[in-house]
């Protein structure tokens, strides 16, 4: 498994919104790509059942609005909104915490774009792992969709879980994790404090973290 990390990096733009969100202080990751494919394909690729394994994770349950999904190993929730083939929300239920999650795609030119924002209130596990936590898993769900969509290959997940400890692996979390500090900042959050975060969470995603405080829950 061999991946231009500097390539797919630079295909995606992040950014972190700061908010209140039912009184109370919310954030906002958000990350955006162009696809070579169109709009109505690329919305089947995010939400079949029968697709989305071939790209993410393994998924069960009922992917309509109002109804209840399950991510092998990971998330689950309910749809919240649905309009094909633009438009979805849910809620994205990981580790006893509820957070939300929104995409969005659109045509551009012959392409398609996506835009992917998870919320999420902020609480002790955001002021110890800042937004990388979910940042650094979303870039990798959408670099496997790219190669997906590219190849058609289903994702080998061993492949991808020994990739992820290679080398390459490392310095993809590392970079990814400089671009979400470089967010964060952008956001307004003092440069110190973000990057004693986004090392927290590169050091996680790296296998670098003890096991006792190995756990930024990301879910993504």
């Amino acid at each position: 498994m061999e991946i231009d990390v500097a390539r797919v990096l630079g295909l995606v733009t992040r950014s972190v919104r700061n908010f209140e969100k039912d009184g109370k202080a919310a954030s906002a990751v958000i990350l955006t790509r162009l696809y070579d494919t169109d709009v109505d394909d690329l919305w089947d690729a995010v939400t079949s059942k029968q697709r989305i394994p071939r790209w993410f994770l393994p998924v069960e349950g009922d992917l309509q609005l109002g109804g209840r999904y399950q991510l092998k190993g990971n998330a689950g929730g309910t749809v919240t909104a649905c309009t094909p083939p633009t438009h979805f929300a849910a809620t994205w239920e990981f580790g006893g915490a509820v957070s939300w999650i929104e995409v969005t795609l659109a045509a551009e030119r012959n392409q398609a774009r996506l835009t992917l924002e998870h919320t999420a209130v902020i609480e002790d596990h955001w002021k110890q792992f800042g937004p990388g936590a979910v940042g650094i898993g979303w870039d990798l769900a959408i670099t496997g969709l790219e190669r997906y969509l590219a190849t058609g290959a289903s994702v080998d997940h061993e492949i991808a879980e020994a990739w992820m400890v290679s080398a390459e692996g490392k310095d993809f979390m590392t970079r990814c994790g400089e671009c979400w500090c470089a967010a964060h900042v952008a956001s307004g959050v003092d440069p110190a404090s973000a990057k004693q975060r986004s090392d927290r969470t590169i050091a996680f995603y790296r296998g670098e973290m003890p096991p006792e405080i190995a756990h930024p829950g990301t879910g993504s």
